[in-house]
């Protein structure tokens, strides 16, 4: 609550702008300043998106540290909604379930994929979270494991793309019910198109000043109004003159391996690059037979190392030059 109002007293007063930090997932964490005006129009285009009404119950679970729970605020005060808000955790709907002979009906949220994950996992909570009417679910790809239990959810779930300098997503894409897709669809005013490189370029002028060219690599549909996500440019892996992303690696891996998992890069002095597993599960051998048996010989890891814990950002992404660097130390260690 003191953080809420901490961030309400910004938004009130005399300044157009406030100050966000990026998420630093593969980088170092920056702050930016953003025009109030350009947040209050992505969280209208959001709300009439998801038709949200006037009176809608929204849950605010994230940290106002960072852009995802700044703009929920600013959503439910933009479009009139019914702001419930929880300390940010890593089951935010922990205390709502005590209260399950409540009405406590969530018509709209957003969550990382490790509060959904985390969610799943107990059976009260996984009652309120079918509930919600609207679920978008962002900060970090929604793996294959995960989104194969929210396939049939009743209501709608969605992945979201975008960034801090988009202010939030500007494009979702539905991974409940029959409209399910693996492609994301621009919101109103966004267009997109792909660089030469093929990473996405993004034009949201209600929203950035500028065209954001983006270093996600990513494919159109045949018309072009659509995009998937290959990974990050920077998370290609250039192993004996083959290219190699870490993301599809992993979405490979994902609904196999056991336990958390990173695949990342070491220095190789034949192939300049090499593929390398870093995992917490002890049985190393378990998850080289899967690698083996599902991937491409060329991505197959050349190392594996346990390590305690998979580096990550304080919103739950791969950290991935901390992964990198991880990597790196544990190869010197068997030198």
């Amino acid at each position: 609550m003191k953080n809420l109002n901490r961030f309400l007293r910004q938004w009130y007063d005399s300044s157009e702008r406030l100050l966000v930090h990026t998420s630093g997932s593969t980088g170092t964490p920056k702050d930016i300043w953003v025009e109030k005006a350009k947040m209050r129009a992505s969280a209208l285009r959001t709300c009439q998106f998801l038709g949200l009404k006037p009176r809608d119950r929204a849950l605010l679970c994230l940290p106002l540290d960072y852009i995802a729970g700044k703009m929920m605020v600013v959503r439910a005060m933009v479009c009139h909604l019914q702001l419930i808000s929880v300390p940010p955790s890593s089951r935010p709907l922990e205390k709502l379930a005590v209260k399950s002979g409540e009405n406590v009906a969530i018509d709209f949220t957003a969550m990382v994929p490790m509060q959904v994950y985390a969610s799943l996992q107990d059976p009260a909570q996984k009652e309120l979270l079918k509930k919600i009417r609207h679920l978008i679910i962002g900060g970090s790809g929604v793996d294959t494991a995960l989104e194969s239990q929210l396939r049939n959810f009743p209501g709608a779930v969605w992945s979201t793309y975008g960034m801090t300098e988009t202010l939030s997503h500007i494009a979702m894409r539905r991974i409940s019910g029959e409209k399910a897709s693996s492609w994301y669809k621009p919101l109103d005013n966004v267009n997109i198109a792909l660089t030469s490189e093929h990473c996405l370029r993004i034009e949201a002028p209600d929203v950035a000043d500028s065209p954001i060219v983006t270093n996600d690599i990513a494919e159109l549909d045949s018309d072009g109004r659509r995009f998937r996500i290959l990974g990050r440019k920077d998370n290609v892996i250039c192993s004996g003159a083959i290219k190699i992303q870490i993301e599809e690696v992993e979405k490979r891996l994902s609904p196999v391996v056991q336990g958390d998992f990173a695949i990342t890069k070491c220095p190789h002095p034949v192939l300049g690059e090499c593929v390398v597993m870093l995992t917490i599960s002890s049985n190393l051998d378990e998850a080289k037979t899967w690698c083996e048996r599902l991937l491409p010989r060329y991505w197959i890891p050349k190392y594996y190392f346990q390590v305690s814990a998979i580096p990550l950002t304080p919103t739950g992404k791969i950290a991935r030059k901390d992964a990198a660097d991880l990597a790196l130390r544990e190869m010197m260690k068997g030198k």
